[in-house]
């Protein structure tokens, strides 16, 4: 699993796009940004569209890199060198896609963390990874609601030594407490000089860090590099939705996920695209805004979450209908696997049954699409709800249970990938044995996705979901043991087992099954407790929606929990248990089974 890439250059067909140094070395923002000033620099490169409908802000790549070099001198003017971390914790907006640029024109490492993500979590985030500041605003606005972004960072940085400088935005009026760190971003960024000297990176540098969960409770700093993150980010954006110049790119993702990072900054900008940061929420100020944005931005590719289509689905096509999508030309589903209802109406009502529907598959660690129905030939079919075709370069298998290849097609089983590609991770930040054994010990000689698929009788690929314990809310992946671990922090639960069941909306939802202390009175408290530690610990998208209280769990004898019963029990499949001889005491299955259906009819009585 060596880089394959150190001879890129020389590899790299002439106007392939990228720029590079002597000796095969490059800067990213040179590639986003001065190659494109050189040509057309008022060619509009960010269109931010502010919380706020019809507050649209456009900024050129003339503008965006006098931007990123004003932030690019203004953290090295604070000892930001070269190597140095720097968390982001920022909305959307033209201002925290410069703070990503300016990291990478002076070759220091961003992490970007989602703006939603509660003060532990940012203080694992930054602590894991060492940073040396921060970059935040004094407060967030999404769906008409004011975020306190800086109380958060502020409490987050207490326990941090490691950053010496908090850089602190204003998106809001409001006034913010600052302390002997702080540093008045725009203030600091105004004094500053407008060109930087890029610095000349190797291929095989880190670029970012971006953290995600795993099937243990810690989340991972997954690493990805200059070059081959780059070349892949850019040429799937090219080829999966057709981009072409002049376009206006829609991806809605926050810029804290990975589809955020290749696919609203660093794909579109690297083309030379102009790209779309969306601030709000789909259903702010009513569930009509995105297609309003489509009509009023003449967006032409639009890239979402099913999450997102299957709740603005329930509120019916007029909010669709009310708004001219004639620009629209490709539509792309992400995060998870699309249901064919979501997938029909997407495609039927929001794109007229015109647009292309991308249902796009690949991960954090892949860096970009590994599997889309496009590219393909001209007009190939796209069969609804599925992912269909691997992407150049990428090669997948299907393993059954022994670790063997299955071959042919009508075959089901664990998706690997046989070869790397330029986007794959290179590693956990100072944990390689993890990163090995995580995705590489399972099936020796394979990249092991950790989701299972089927191969159908054409030989198209259809995800089928996760295969470890690893649950996937509205597009976010969230560990179980991480709210498992969250909520062992409450001195009256001793025990808890959290697993996902079928949601319609979020696609999945958290169910926590926990047992009580004995004695323990006022179990709806415990209830509302157990939420407020797993949404301050994590986020609150990751509180379970639901809580049942149990006497026991069911474990094998090496007192392991059985998770496969107990998501059993919750999809209503008890009728078919499997083999339950390893457990300690297979009664248990009844005594959880009759808890939950007392639970399940006063839910439905209440």
């Amino acid at each position: 699993w060596d880089s394959p890439f150190h001879t890129a250059r020389e590899a790299a067909p002439a106007g392939a796009g990228a720029r590079w140094f002597l000796g095969g070395r490059l800067n990213v923002s040179v590639n986003c940004l001065d190659q494109h000033v050189e040509k057309s620099p008022n060619r509009v490169a960010l269109i931010w569209e502010r919380d706020e409908p019809g507050t649209a802000v456009h900024v050129t790549y003339r503008e965006l890199l006098d931007l990123t070099c004003r932030l690019a001198n203004t953290l090295k003017k604070y000892g930001i060198q070269k190597g140095d971390k720097v968390a982001i914790y920022m909305s959307v907006s033209p201002l925290s896609v410069a703070a990503m640029l300016a990291c990478a024109r002076i070759g220091a490492v961003h992490t970007v963390v989602f703006a939603g993500f509660s003060a532990e979590s940012l203080a694992g985030r930054i602590m894991d990874s060492e940073c040396k500041a921060v970059i935040t605003y004094n407060q967030g606005v999404r769906g008409g609601r004011i975020i306190e972004l800086k109380t958060t960072v502020d409490e987050a940085v207490k326990n941090c030594p490691s950053v010496k400088h908090v850089f602190v935005a204003q998106r809001t009026d409001n006034k913010t407490q600052m302390g002997d760190r702080d540093v008045p971003l725009e203030e600091e960024m105004a004094k500053a000089a407008s060109v930087c000297i890029p610095e000349s990176m190797d291929s095989e540098d880190m670029l970012f860090m971006l953290y995600t969960s795993g099937s243990t409770g810690k989340p991972k700093g997954i690493v990805h590099t200059q070059a081959g993150y780059l070349l892949y980010a850019a040429l799937t954006h090219k080829y999966v939705f057709d981009y072409q110049e002049g376009d206006v790119f829609g991806c809605v993702a926050d810029i804290g996920w990975i589809t955020g990072h290749s696919y609203v900054v660093y794909g579109p900008l690297c083309n030379g695209g102009t790209t779309v940061l969306f601030e709000s929420t789909p259903v702010y100020p009513d569930p009509g805004r995105y297609w309003e944005m489509v009509q009023r931005l003449k967006i032409n590719q639009f890239y979402g979450a099913p999450t997102a289509i299957r709740l603005l689905l329930n509120y019916g096509d007029k909010w669709v209908k009310k708004y001219d999508r004639s620009s629209l030309k490709t539509l792309g589903s992400v995060g998870e696997p699309i249901n064919n209802e979501a997938w029909q109406w997407f495609y039927h009502v929001v794109g007229e049954g015109r647009c292309t529907l991308v249902d796009t598959w690949w991960q954090t660690e892949t860096g970009g699409i590994c599997i889309a129905p496009r590219p393909s030939e001209e007009k190939a079919d796209i069969i609804p709800a599925m992912a269909m075709r691997p992407f150049f370069g990428i090669f997948p298998v299907l393993m059954d249970e022994n670790g063997k290849v299955l071959e042919g097609n009508d075959v089901s089983g664990a998706l690997c990938i046989t070869q790397p590609w330029p986007g794959l991770a290179r590693t956990i930040y100072r944990d390689h044995q993890r990163f090995v054994d995580t995705y590489f010990k399972a099936y020796p000689g394979y990249y092991f996705t950790g989701d299972g698929a089927y191969r159908t009788k054409e030989g198209y690929y259809q995800i089928t979901g996760r295969m470890d314990d690893v649950i996937n809310i509205s597009g976010h992946r969230l560990g179980t043991a991480e709210i498992e671990d969250a909520m062992a922090d409450h001195p009256d639960v001793p025990e808890t087992a959290v697993i996902g069941y079928p949601h319609e909306i979020k696609g999945e939802g958290a169910f926590a099954f926990i047992v009580l202390k004995e004695q323990t009175a006022h179990i709806d408290h415990v209830k509302e407790e157990l939420k407020t530690i797993v949404a301050t610990k994590i986020a609150k998208y990751a509180v379970p929606d639901h809580i049942l209280v149990v006497k026991r769990l069911p474990k094998t004898r090496s007192g392991k929990i059985m998770r496969r019963l107990l998501r059993k029990v919750i999809t209503e499949q008890s009728s078919n248990m499997g083999d339950v001889t390893t457990l300690d005491d297979p009664s248990v299955v009844a005594e959880i089974l009759d808890a939950y259906q007392k639970y399940t009819k006063e839910k439905s009585s209440s």
